[in-house]
């Protein structure tokens, strides 16, 4: 079995009902003994940042959910590093939160783009062994590091875009309804 580090993508089963789940990819952000958290990176509300968040100015900055967790928390991934203070390192080049108050100067000055940053409307959470479960059982394809993917802004199509990259085996997932007793 493969092991979960930070800046791994999950792959969901199309079997995977659960709304938040349904199609999704999902970055993980951290990973240790005690938790796994991440965020869907494929599933983007009709929100803009701005609607959302007092004292920025008005941006194309869509707000992705991030998962069923605290869906009224904002979280944020980058790739500009230092420039952010207190940013968690997830891998080499991408970087998940920091001083909020430095991104909101940053982006009235016009210095964050959507090449350089994304926004989460709430996480996804495993605790402990609950992710190896589901990877045994089938729930998830475990996929390496892409900071490209990271930064992509995408939509629910974008899951079959990257099944139909993988190995032949998952070929026919790409299409697969969300509920197949109606085909």
């Amino acid at each position: 079995m493969q092991n979960i580090e930070n800046g791994s993508f999950l792959i969901s089963h199309p079997t995977l009902l659960e709304e938040s789940f349904f199609k999704a990819i999902v970055l993980v952000t951290h990973h240790n003994f005690e938790e796994t958290i991440g965020l869907v990176i494929n599933h983007p509300s009709k929100i803009k940042l701005h609607e959302i968040i007092d004292d920025i100015p008005n941006s194309d900055f869509p707000v992705y959910i991030g998962g069923p967790v605290s869906k009224n928390s904002i979280h944020f991934i980058h790739s500009l590093g230092r420039l952010i203070p207190n940013s968690i390192k997830i891998y080499n080049g991408l970087y998940f939160g920091g001083d909020f108050d430095i991104v909101k100067d940053l982006l009235w000055k016009g210095k964050i783009s959507k090449e350089n940053m994304r926004f989460f409307a709430g996480y996804s959470g495993w605790e402990a062994n609950q992710l190896d479960d589901e990877l045994k059982e089938n729930s998830w394809i475990l996929k390496e590091k892409n900071l490209k993917l990271s930064m992509r802004y995408s939509n629910k199509d974008y899951w079959s875009e990257i099944i139909r990259k993988m190995d032949k085996k998952y070929a026919l997932w790409a299409n697969f309804p969300k509920d197949p007793s109606l085909n």
